[in-house]
């Protein structure tokens, strides 16, 4: 018999930022080395690991509604919760039926000695390739190069969860882009919580991004968000290599000043537009994609108001809108002020309404234009896939498009981004 066969059937997803994304990416490769059986979170297996999100109370419903659907796919199957919501609160995922193991954002690293010391071990088989589901996706990988945050923003917990700031040594780095490109990925994605602090022996981030230019054969490299005064002109200049690819995700999270202090942000408008000119002027077809939040405590209509007004000037290809969500040990948790569910609802709907706005504004000038655009994956006979400044792209084709990179005439806005043909 097959020993491969024996082996533990292991499903790992995801949930919240690029950086889980990167993580369970790095678990997967260690599990497949190990001798574990990679499937697809939407099938049977023997054991089911989640990295969980614990930004807001939405994050944290969703970690316990995916470990309940795991348990219900296969009863007998070990659960394991890690990550941010399993460090804020690992009781509240223990008493869900199959949690086996809840482990911290350190002790996840020790996932592959804990599974094997309590039996669900198998060895590798010579020749044994790595073929990775789910979240960890063949075509985009996630690399994470820094972790941790020292800023300590009013409404953000995600310092009490990931306190300790560190940088992934430079040659590691350097070398996962290397594996990742020998293993077929087309485009790689550098995550961190803060990774525009990224500092390594003297190497900050301008500084990595040449040597991995200078150092591997990646065809696209992006990052996935920087903050304001993060942007120089330094930095943009290394964009002449149009392996970068010409989207930056600024976070914004108000678009009034006064919110802005309150929510304790180190820059105001004025410092974010400044940004936002420096990197327009320098990278043509640039995407400015950003997060923003609604219904922060004290946010009066007049102060919403501004934010709408900013994000309407700031002319973003992307807005991710997010209802404030009180997250015990913040700041903000214990600031008065608290706004309404029905205004912070009501708030929500009409920045959405301004990003979709706002994004198909951004899409039309590149009609009827040819674009690159690294194919990922079929649903329902309809392709998708990313140009290098953010746009999703659809099609419909008989070939194998998964990790291709061809050219496509863009033809018509069509639900979150646009139709296109291959050529």
């Amino acid at each position: 018999m097959d020993k491969r066969l024996e082996m533990p059937r292991v499903a790992l997803d995801s949930l919240g930022c690029k950086l889980n994304q990167a993580e369970i990416e790095l678990l997967a490769h260690q599990l497949a080395e190990a001798g574990y059986r990679l499937v697809s979170p939407s099938d049977k297996a023997d054991i089911y690991i989640l990295n969980t999100c614990t930004v807001t109370h939405i994050a944290d419903r969703k970690s316990r509604h995916m470990l309940r659907m795991f348990h219900r796919r296969n009863p007998r199957a070990r659960l394991v919760a890690i990550g941010c919501y399993a460090e804020r609160s690992p009781r509240e995922l223990e008493v869900i039926d199959g949690v086996d193991l809840v482990l911290d954002n350190t002790q996840k690293w020790n996932l592959l000695q804990l599974l094997e010391l309590s039996g669900s071990s198998g060895q590798p088989s010579a020749g044994d390739s790595i073929k990775l589901y789910g979240n960890t996706r063949r075509t985009r990988a996630f690399i994470k190069v820094q972790d941790g945050c020292r800023n300590s923003c009013a409404y953000c917990i995600v310092p009490l969860v990931r306190s300790r700031e560190e940088s992934v040594p430079v040659k590691r780095v350097v070398n996962q882009v290397r594996e990742r490109v020998s293993a077929g990925y087309k485009e790689v994605v550098l995550t961190g919580t803060e990774i525009g602090t990224y500092s390594s022996d003297g190497v900050d981030l301008k500084s990595l991004l040449e040597r991995i230019l200078a150092e591997t054969a990646v065809a696209r490299l992006r990052l996935s968000s920087l903050q304001p005064p993060e942007i120089s002109s330094g930095l943009i200049g290394l964009w002449r290599d149009p392996r970068l690819c010409p989207h930056f995700h600024l976070s914004l999270q108000s678009g009034s000043d006064a919110v802005l202090r309150r929510m304790k942000r180190r820059y105001n408008t004025a410092d974010y537009r400044h940004a936002v000119l420096l990197i327009r002027e320098s990278v043509p077809d640039v995407a400015v994609t950003t997060d923003v939040i609604v219904g922060f405590p004290g946010e009066s209509d007049a102060e919403f108001r501004e934010s709408l007004d900013f994000c309407r000037q700031m002319q973003f290809a992307r807005i991710h809108v997010f209802p404030y969500s009180p997250r015990p040990g913040t700041e903000a948790a214990n600031m008065p002020q608290a706004v309404p569910a029905g205004i912070k609802k009501q708030r929500g709907q009409q920045m959405l309404a301004l990003a979709g706005e706002s994004m198909r504004d951004f899409i039309k000038p590149f009609l009827s234009g040819t674009v690159e655009v690294l194919w990922e994956q079929r649903s329902g006979g309809i392709w998708s896939g990313l140009t290098g400044n953010y746009i999703k792209v659809y099609t419909t084709s008989r070939s194998e498009l998964t990790n291709k990179l061809l050219p496509v005439k863009l033809e018509k806005i069509y639900k979150d981004g646009v139709w296109g043909e291959v050529l």
